[in-house]
C-alpha cells in the first residue's frame, strides 16, 4: 500500500519562516502576540507548576515570555523552528516540529502557537508530543482552524475559475475544532479540550492582507499549487471579487481568522476518569423527579 502524499512543503515552509525571520517587518507578528496573551491567562488558570516548560516552535520569543509570566514553570526552554531567529539570544535547541528530538517523558510542559497546522502527520505530531510529556504534564496549543482567511479562498477561487475555468487551492486547508479534539484523543491525551475563537483583522485592500501573510511566513505552502503563480490579472480580478463582496461600508476588506486552542494532558493516575457504565447509584428519572416512561 503507497503512503499517503505529502500535503504540505516543509522545504518551503522552512525557506519562508527563514525570509520572514530575517526581514522582520514591524508588526508583522500580532495574530502571535494575541494568541500569546491569550496562552497566557489560559496558562495562568492552571493550578499547577512545570519544572521544564518548552515553546515549540521559537514563536519570536512570545511564548516563551508569555510562560515566564506566568510563573508555571521552573525552566522555560526555546525550541526554534527550523533556525535560530536572528534577532533574539541563542535558542536552547533547534529543531522541526514533525521530528521532536525529546527523550519520552522529559519535560512536564509543551506550548505551541501558529505552526502545527503545516505538519504533513498531524496525529503523530500529536503522538510524539504526548510521550515526551512526563505523566500529567500538559500540551497547550493554538492552531489556524476551518474559517481562517475564507474570504481570501472564495475570491482566489472564483477569479480562477472565472480566467482558466479551473481552480488550484490556494489557501491552506485548515482542521476544524472537533477533528482536532478528535486528534488528541486518538494521540492519548487525558481530559482533552479544544475551543474556537475568531478574530476579523481590516486591511484596505487584498493585496495588503497579502503582504503581511508574507511578512509572517505564513504564504501557502501547498506541495502541488505552491510553485504555481497566479497571473497578474487574476489577482487583480481576485482584489476586485474581494472588495465587492467582503468588505464594510467604509470600503475596507475583511479577513478573517479561526484559532483553535487545544489541551491535553498526559495520563496519570491522580487525573478524573470517567464512571464505568452502569456504576450510577441514582437514576436519571429520580435526578430529574419524573417518571421512567416521560424522559
Amino acid at each position: 500500500m503507497n503512503a499517503q502524499p505529502d500535503l504540505f512543503d516543509r522545504t518551503l515552509f522552512k525557506n519562508r519562516r527563514i525570509r520572514a525571520l530575517k526581514a522582520a517587518k514591524p508588526g508583522a507578528d500580532f495574530l502571535l502576540a494575541e494568541v500569546a496573551t491569550d496562552l497566557e491567562d489560559r496558562l495562568r488558570l492552571v493550578n499547577r507548576t512545570f519544572h521544564t516548560a518548552v515553546d515549540l516552535g521559537g514563536h519570536t520569543g512570545l511564548i516563551s515570555s508569555a510562560i515566564s509570566n506566568t510563573g508555571k514553570a521552573e525552566r522555560v526552554l526555546r525550541a526554534d523552528l527550523f533556525t535560530s531567529d536572528p534577532h533574539l539570544s541563542a535558542p536552547d535547541f533547534v529543531c522541526d516540529d514533525a521530528l521532536l528530538p525529546l527523550k519520552d517523558q522529559s519535560v512536564d510542559l509543551i506550548v505551541s502557537a501558529l505552526n502545527l497546522h503545516t505538519v504533513n502527520d498531524l496525529p503523530g505530531c500529536f503522538v510524539q508530543i504526548r510521550r515526551a510529556l512526563a505523566p500529567d504534564g500538559l500540551f497547550l496549543a493554538t492552531l489556524p482552524g476551518a474559517g481562517t482567511l475564507t474570504e481570501l479562498r472564495d475570491s482566489l477561487t472564483r477569479a480562477e475559475l472565472e480566467a482558466t475555468g479551473g481552480a488550484a487551492a490556494r489557501v491552506l486547508p485548515f482542521a476544524d475544532t472537533r477533528d482536532l479534539g478528535a486528534l488528541l484523543q486518538r494521540a492519548g491525551f487525558a481530559l482533552p479540550v479544544t475551543d474556537l475563537d475568531t478574530i476579523t483583522v481590516r486591511y484596505d485592500n487584498m493585496f495588503a492582507l497579502l503582504r503581511d501573510l508574507r511578512s509572517m511566513g505564513a504564504t501557502s505552502v501547498l506541495r502541488e499549487t505552491a510553485r504555481i503563480p497566479l497571473s497578474r490579472a487574476t489577482l487583480l480580478r481576485a482584489a476586485e471579487i474581494y472588495a465587492e463582496d467582503h468588505s464594510d461600508d467604509d470600503g475596507r476588506i475583511r479577513a478573517s481568522f479561526a484559532f483553535v486552542t487545544l489541551s491535553g494532558w498526559a495520563p496519570h493516575e491522580s487525573q478524573q476518569k470517567p464512571l464505568r457504565p452502569g456504576s450510577a447509584k441514582t437514576r436519571l428519572a429520580d435526578a430529574l423527579g419524573v417518571e421512567e416512561g416521560k424522559l
